[in-house]
């Protein structure tokens, strides 16, 4: 139902404009292309037709181009290519945002490339640019019944690191404690270095009735220096449940996470979790998510206790082009030494805009700390104020084989009145990601 009701509403919207030429012999010339294009697919041609869509796509007339990289989508969807449809649509839509039914294709396909929230996001993307009413209807009814088809799936991050503090530490020589000055070893302080990123998941999608489905998934990430010692790997697995209820989505989890640093066990966190996504109007989308882990700390029984996370997102499509979030979160840390125990609270902005093959994106966040009392060692009670700021763009212009060049700047400054809590931290990150 879900894709049929996709493919009817990408139907009411016309195509990409017949290309239409300022110089008689160029409009024949592309024209006869295009007439040669379709009867090589009718002969069983396929290659030979993607040929000359790939031409038309280069044409220095962005009429014919998006004809061509539309028709080129189309194409490589019936030949089952589907993620290089994905791309050659975004491509399109890089040209031209407006193009609502290029917009739709566009998310018909990510879900079935199990990318749901991707294809929510191109659905309120293409009502932010205007639809025709009937069209509208069909959109909103669809983004409510939106459930991801695909069985499996899994994903995959690369990315160098290079990072100015590494293991997040104060720059400090020495630290004010209670008895005497603390003399800081170098390893305590600030480290920089350049790192490598790896990071994936894999998830399964088993059906157990109509509106809902059991969702195991594994996934992991590892920082990785040439000096091990600063080595961060951390691994989890969890099953939950995706429970459909009208327009909202209701998802259960429960599962565990092992954190490595040094090559050593650092934590264990046994976690239940649950999230609800609810949309707001054809445009806007609320998640709200709570969490509760067990935390166990291998060096330091002190810290051990519970993690108490909740967190309310709104996202909103302004333009066909531009979108931005908002979002409020609050973290409570129950420790055996009351000195490790914390309550939180920050909030955090994101917002990304469009120009032509480059998506760029900026974030703030705010974040308050304090502990319940103080640490035997220090004479103050921990307490802190973190800003974040973060600036980053992905380039699609650069792809290669469906990935694109992704480039992200981070600042952030975390003031303590526990100077080992007090630091300075720059990083950059170069990686790839898809370019849809």
């Amino acid at each position: 139902m879900t894709q049929t009701m996709l493919i009817a509403l990408a139907l009411a919207l016309p195509a990409p404009a017949a290309p239409v030429q300022t110089t008689e012999q160029r409009q024949v010339s592309a024209v006869e292309l295009f007439a040669l294009a379709a009867k090589a697919e009718g002969a069983g041609r396929p290659d030979d037709a993607e040929t000359m869509y790939r031409a038309l796509a280069r044409d220095p007339d962005a009429e014919i181009r998006a004809e061509a990289r539309f028709r080129l989508g189309q194409l490589l969807e019936r030949m089952g290519r589907k993620r290089e449809a994905a791309t050659t649509y975004r491509a399109l839509l890089d040209e031209k945002p407006d193009a609502a039914r290029v917009r739709l294709e566009l998310a018909r396909l990510l879900t079935q490339l199990g990318d749901e929230g991707a294809a929510r996001r191109e659905l309120r993307q293409a009502q932010a640019g205007g639809l025709p009413p009937q069209v509208a209807q069909l959109v909103d009814q669809f983004a409510a019944a939106l459930r991801s088809r695909k069985p499996w799936g899994a994903s995959l991050e690369v990315a160098l690191v290079p990072d100015s503090n590494v293991n997040r530490a104060t720059d400090a020589a020495t630290l004010d404690t209670v008895l005497a000055p603390l003399q800081l070893s170098r390893d305590a302080r600030e480290q920089s270095g350049i790192g490598a990123r790896i990071g994936g998941q894999l998830y399964a999608r088993v059906p157990v009735a109509a509106n809902l489905a059991l969702v195991p998934r594994v996934s992991g990430q590892g920082d990785f220096y040439d000096r091990g010692r600063f080595n961060d790997v951390s691994a989890s697995a969890l099953v939950g449940l995706e429970w459909s209820l009208g327009r909202d989505r209701l998802r259960p989890s429960i599962g565990g996470t092992q954190r490595w640093y040094g090559g050593s066990p650092y934590a264990r966190t046994a976690t239940a979790a649950i999230d609800w996504q609810h949309p707001l109007g054809s445009r806007a989308q609320l998640t709200t998510s709570a969490t509760i882990a067990d935390t166990r700390y291998r060096g330091n029984r002190l810290q051990d206790g519970l993690l108490l996370n909740g967190a309310i997102a709104y996202e909103r499509a302004f333009s066909a082009r531009a979108g931005g979030s908002l979002t409020l979160s609050a973290t409570r840390q129950t420790a055996n030494d009351p000195g490790y125990a914390t309550a939180g609270g920050g909030a955090s902005l994101l917002g990304w805009r469009e120009f032509g093959r480059t998506t760029v994106y900026a974030t703030i966040g705010l974040r308050r700390l304090e502990g319940d009392a103080r640490l035997f060692l220090f004479p103050q009670r921990r307490k802190e104020w973190n800003v974040s700021l973060g600036l980053g763009g992905t380039f699609r212009r650069l792809q290669i084989h469906g990935f694109a060049p992704i480039v992200r700047l981070d600042w952030e400054r975390n003031r303590s009145t526990v100077g080992i809590y007090d630091y300075v931290r720059k990083a950059a990150t170069i990686g790839l990601t898809r370019a849809f």
